[in-house]
C-alpha cells in the first residue's frame, strides 16, 4: 500500500548554491563546495543558472518533521494547510506529517481523501497525513484500517489520546499485519494523569499545580512494546518526555522490538522551571515539561540513537485560548519555525549534540521512523534542500510567523540559525 505525500504544482527549481558547507552525513558529505540543482534535481550542468552566493552558510538535505498539528478540518482559524506548510518551509521542512485529532477526526475515508486533495492544492511542502486508530478517537472501535492506508494514510495514530484498551491496541497491532504502517502513539495512562496540568514534582507542588506523574508514560510504553513484542508489531512513540520512557524503548529494542521514538525541541531544551512564569501560552504542553535530569536523559538518547529524531508537536493555538488560567488552557505550543534555530542554539553551540546527529535526526532519521523516503543532497535526488544560516542571530517573533499562531515557547528569545531557502520536492518553498 503506498503511502501518499502532497503539495500543490510549481515549477521545478534550477540555481547553484555557491560556496557553502555542504552537509548531508547519511551520504558521507561535508564539505565548502557548489551545490547544483537543475530541473529540481540535485547535480546537472551549471551553466546559465541563478546563482545564490552562500559563503559561511550551511546546505543540508531538507527535514522531516513526523508530528504536526494543521487543524484541518475543523480549526483553520488556528491553521490550514497552507500555512501550516509554510511555516514548514520557512523552518527548512521539506516534508511534514500531520496528526488526525481534528474536527471531524480522520477516521473515514472521506476525510482523508479530502485532505489530501486540499494539500494537493495548498501544500507548500510534501504533507502526509495519519488517520486515527479508532473511530473518533474514543479508544473502542477500531477504524478502516486497509481501506485507509490504500487511500495513502502514512500510519495510524490517536494522538492526543491514549489507546487506553490493551484489547484494542493488540488488535491494531493485529491489523498491522495487513497494512504494513507504524502505530504512531501518545502515551499516557489515564488513571495516572488524572486531570494534571504540569510535571508531578517540586515545581508544580510549590504553584499548587496538579502533576503528571512520569511513569505515565513509562508505564505505557512499556505495555505498548510487551503488546508489540507478543504481535511482531511496529510502533513509534510520540514526544517522549521522560528518563523512564527512555530506558523503556532501550529494554524493549534489545528485546529486539520494532519501536522508533521522537523528542520535540522543547522537552530536549526547557525543564519545568519554565512554567513557573504560569504562561501556558509558552510553557503548558502533554506531556508536560519534566526535571533537568529527564531532560538530559532525552538529550543523550537522541545523540546514541535510543531517540531516533526530533519532532516539533506543532500545536497552534489563538491567544484567547491561551490567555486563560493555567489549569484551564489547552495544551500545546508551535514549532515549525524555530525547531532548527532552538536545536542549534540550545544543543549545537552548547556542545551537547554534533551539527551532524542534528541534521540526521531532523532528516533522513525523522523519514525513517514511518518509513517515508529520507531526503539526500546525492546527484541525481529530488532537490529536498534547506539552505541555513547557522550564525545568524533571530529574536523570535520580530518577523511575522508564517503559522497563523504565535504561542511559541521561545517568543522575544533570541536564537542562533536561519532559514534562507527551502527546496522541497524540487520547488522552492521558502525564500527569504
Amino acid at each position: 500500500m503506498a503511502v501518499r505525500l502532497v503539495q500543490r504544482p510549481g515549477p521545478a527549481a534550477s540555481l547553484v548554491i555557491r560556496g557553502a558547507r555542504v552537509l548531508d552525513p547519511l551520504a558521507g558529505i561535508d564539505e565548502v563546495r557548489d551545490l547544483v540543482v537543475r530541473d529540481g534535481v540535485i547535480g546537472g550542468d551549471p551553466d546559465g543558472l541563478e546563482v545564490v552566493e552562500a559563503e559561511g552558510r550551511l546546505v543540508v538535505p531538507g527535514f522531516v518533521d513526523p508530528h504536526v498539528h494543521l487543524r484541518t478540518p475543523g480549526r483553520e482559524d488556528l491553521e490550514d494547510i497552507a500555512t501550516g506548510t509554510r511555516a514548514a518551509a520557512a523552518g527548512g521542512f521539506v516534508t511534514i506529517v500531520a496528526m488526525p485529532n481534528t474536527s471531524p477526526v480522520v477516521d473515514t475515508a472521506a476525510v482523508l481523501g479530502a485532505l489530501l486533495e486540499r494539500g494537493e492544492q495548498e501544500a507548500a511542502v510534501r504533507v502526509g497525513f495519519l488517520a486515527a486508530i479508532t473511530v473518533g478517537q474514543e479508544g473502542r472501535e477500531l477504524t478502516e484500517q486497509a481501506e485507509l492506508a490504500e487511500l495513502g494514510a502514512v500510519g495510524f495514530s490517536d494522538d492526543g489520546h491514549p489507546v487506553a484498551d490493551a484489547e484494542v491496541m493488540r488488535r491494531a497491532l493485529q491489523y498491522q499485519r495487513i497494512t504494513g504502517l507504524p502505530l504512531v502513539l501518545h502515551e499516557e495512562d489515564p488513571s495516572l494523569s488524572g486531570r494534571g496540568v504540569a510535571h508531578e514534582g517540586a515545581v508544580a507542588s510549590r504553584l499548587g499545580l496538579q502533576g503528571i506523574p512520569s511513569i505515565s508514560e513509562s508505564v505505557a510504553v512499556a505495555r505498548d512494546a510487551a503488546l508489540a513484542e507478543y504481535e511482531g508489531g511496529w510502533i513509534h512513540i510520540c514526544h517522549v518526555s521522560a528518563s523512564e520512557t527512555v530506558e523503556e524503548i532501550r529494554r524493549a529494542r534489545a528485546r529486539g522490538v520494532r519501536v522508533t521514538g521522537e523528542a520535540s525541541p522543547h522537552h530536549l531544551t526547557l525543564t519545568d522551571e519554565a512554567i513557573a512564569s504560569l504562561d501556558p501560552a509558552r510553557h503548558k504542553m502533554n506531556p508536560p515539561l519534566r526535571e533537568e535530569s529527564d531532560r538530559l536523559a532525552l538529550v543523550a538518547a537522541l545523540a546514541d540513537g535510543t531517540i531516533d529524531c526530533v519532532a516539533t508537536d506543532h500545536a497552534p493555538h489563538d491567544a484567547d485560548e491561551k490567555e486563560v488560567p493555567f489549569e484551564e488552557a489547552p495544551f500545546g505550543i508551535t514549532g515549525l519555525e524555530t525547531a532548527f534555530a532552538v536545536c542549534n542554539t540550545h544543543l549545537v553551540e552548547t556542545g551537547a549534540l554534533p551539527l551532524a546527529t542534528l541534521v540526521r535526526r531532523m532528516g533522513a532519521d525523522a523519514a525513517g521512523v514511518l518509513g517515508l523516503p529520507a531526503p539526500s543532497l546525492a546527484d541525481g535526488a529530488v532537490a529536498d534542500v534547506a539552505l541555513i544560516d547557522p550564525a545568524a542571530r533571530v529574536v523570535v517573533g520580530h518577523e511575522p510567523f508564517q503559522s497563523k499562531s504565535r504561542n511559541s515557547a521561545w517568543l522575544g528569545e533570541e536564537l542562533r540559525g536561519r532559514v534562507e531557502l527551502t527546496i522541497a520536492g524540487g520547488r522552492i518553498a521558502w525564500r527569504r
